[in-house]
């Protein structure tokens, strides 16, 4: 019988603060200040993460989310968190993968406009979905090297943040996300 690899935790500092990649449940993350919401144009709960945010969050993040709605791919918007452990959510809209093109830097748009609001709002903290890799079709490893290349190279500005973590949802999910931060910090330390 083949024993199964877990992969581990991974972190790198970039400029001050960490990059953090775990595998988990991103509305289980007490000590971010925000997380963010892999959401749909309406911001309305949806399936994946976006349901899972929205289930923990209550009715009220809808409630909340109808007034900034629609927005586009590439867009951040952000709201409170109501009945999840954080101070904010921040809902990005990612790219419908072969629909909503360039998609590569629609996807870095939200990546970086999240980083931006929670500088915005003097958080400290911020977890990500690996977002449009779901139902949106985005390929996990492209997707992976724009996120993570996205952030990596924001952290190295002036920022509030001090901590960014990818919560992932699969062991897969994690190893592909570490295997790219790897291959990142090789190319381009």
């Amino acid at each position: 019988m083949q024993r199964e690899e877990t992969p581990v935790d991974t972190s790198i500092t970039v400029g001050h603060a960490v990059l953090e990649l775990v595998q988990g449940d991103i509305t289980a993350q007490p000590d971010l200040d925000a997380i963010v919401n892999a959401a749909n144009a309406q911001l309305t709960t949806g399936g994946g993460v976006a349901g899972a945010i929205h289930r923990a969050a209550g009715p009220q993040l809808a409630r909340a989310g109808r007034a900034l709605a629609p927005i586009r791919p590439g867009e951040v918007v952000v709201t409170d968190a109501f009945n999840l452990p954080n101070r904010r959510v921040l809902h990005a809209l990612g790219p419908v993968y072969g629909q909503d093109e360039p998609s590569d830097v629609l996807l870095a748009s939200c990546y970086r406009r999240a980083l931006e609001l929670a500088a915005d709002e003097e958080l400290a903290s911020v977890g990500f979905p690996a977002i449009s890799t779901g139902v949106f079709g985005f390929p996990l490893r492209p997707a992976a090297e724009v996120a993570l290349r996205t952030v990596r190279d924001a952290l190295r500005q002036p920022t509030s943040l001090r901590l960014v973590r990818f919560v992932l949802f699969s062991p897969d999910d994690l190893r592909v996300h570490a295997e790219v931060l790897a291959e990142l910090e090789r190319s381009e330390p």
